[in-house]
Formats: C-alpha cells, structure tokens, sequence
C-alpha cells in the first residue's frame, strides 16, 4: 500500500516551497512597477503537482517570505491567497480526467488562477484598508487603484510564463518518470 504523503511528495513540495520563496525575492520593474517570479512558479507547481500540493508549496514559500520580511500575521493571508490562486489553476489543469496534459487547458487554468489571484489581493487590500485602518471609502478605492496595475502586470506575466515553463519541463519530467511520481 502506498503512503499518501511519501517521503518523495514531501521532497517535491519543499523544493517547490524553495523554488516559490526564491522567486518572490526576483522582480524586474516594468511600467513603474514590479514584476515578481512567485506567482509563475506557483501556477507551474501546480501545473506539475497537481491543486493540492502545488497550492500548499505555493502558500508555504509566500509564508516563509512574507515572516523573513516581518509581514507577519499578513503571511497567514498570502499563504491562504496563494495556496487558492495554484488549487484553482490545479483544478481546472486537472479537472475532466486531464492531468495538466492540454496547453489549453493549462493556459486557462493559469489564466484563472492568475486573476483568482488579483481578485483575492484586491478583497485583503479593501478589508485592510477600510475595517482594519478606518480607511475613508474615497482613499480605500485610491489604494486599490494604486495596486491594481501591478497586480494585473503580475497576473499576465504569470499566464504567460508558467505554461510556458511547464511545456518545457513536462517531456523531460514525463520521461525521467519524475512527472508521475510528482502526481502519484
């Protein structure tokens, strides 16, 4: 009888963990913004491993950055926010007997994770602003907007990046065997 969690699944999530930690710390300024590698490489974990365990590498990498650089109890939100944006991109990956193996699909799946993503950023951004700061309404919908272009910037270079990135690395994960023990 095989274990649930092995010890190769673990393996797999810490090293998608790492490569997520990692890629937070990565951000090329694009249009007066911020273009960060996290969220690419979260949509690719679950690409790889599938919704449950691409989301838990994608929350725990974004957790362990956000407490290094003291974001403190809001890790507990980017862990949540993170962990829903990859489980929605493995789900739709891997939803009608498909195992993340239709680049359609895949860019879909991307595509709505990316922007379940923007959407879950905007909510903590409006909840933080107006129930925990006391923020005016007018100066609420100004933040928003403030954040709004890098977060949508992050979203489209996200649905472009990890798909591609995963069509490069499936046929040699796929023949090594390493794909199917990611998903087994």
């Amino acid at each position: 009888m095989q274990e649930k969690f092995s010890t190769r699944k673990i393996i797999y999530v810490a090293l998608v963990t790492a490569l997520v930690y990692v890629a937070t710390m990565i951000a090329f300024p694009l249009l007066g913004s911020k273009v960060r590698l996290a969220n690419p490489v979260s949509l690719l974990g679950s690409l790889l491993m599938g919704p449950v365990l691409g989301g838990l590498a994608s929350g725990l990498g974004s957790l362990i950055y956000d407490i290094q650089t003291g974001y403190g109890f809001e890790g507990i939100i980017t862990f949540v926010s993170k962990f829903i944006m990859a489980w929605v991109c493995g789900k739709i990956a891997f939803s009608g007997g498909h195992q993340a193996d239709d680049h359609k699909r895949n860019v879909i799946a991307c595509t709505v994770g990316a922007w379940t993503y923007v959407a879950l950023y905007m909510l903590k951004t409006f909840i933080m602003q107006r129930f925990v700061a006391g923020v005016p309404m007018d100066g609420v919908w100004a933040a928003m907007a403030g954040k709004f272009p890098a977060s949508a910037i992050n979203a489209v270079a996200a649905m472009v990046i990890a798909p591609i990135l995963y069509t490069a690395l499936r046929p040699a994960l796929k023949s090594t065997g390493q794909l199917d023990a990611m998903r087994a």
